[in-house]
């Protein structure tokens, strides 16, 4: 298991984006504007903070 930890902020809303964006947001477990979540830094949530990436902002924990 990856020990390392990616702290996620939403700053830009999903509103009006494609349905993976909106998804790949929820997925990482984001609801509402400038809500922070920390995620465990694996393959699958790099890949969803990567196609979110204009919406999202994206730190090390």
């Amino acid at each position: 298991m990856s020990d390392k930890k990616i702290k996620v902020t939403l700053v830009k809303s999903p509103i009006g984006t494609q349905s993976f964006h909106r998804a790949s947001v929820r997925g990482l477990g984001l609801k509402r504007m400038h809500q922070s979540v920390v995620v465990e830094d694996t393959p699958a949530n790099r890949g969803m903070v990567t196609r979110a990436a204009f919406l999202v902002k994206c730190e090390e924990v």
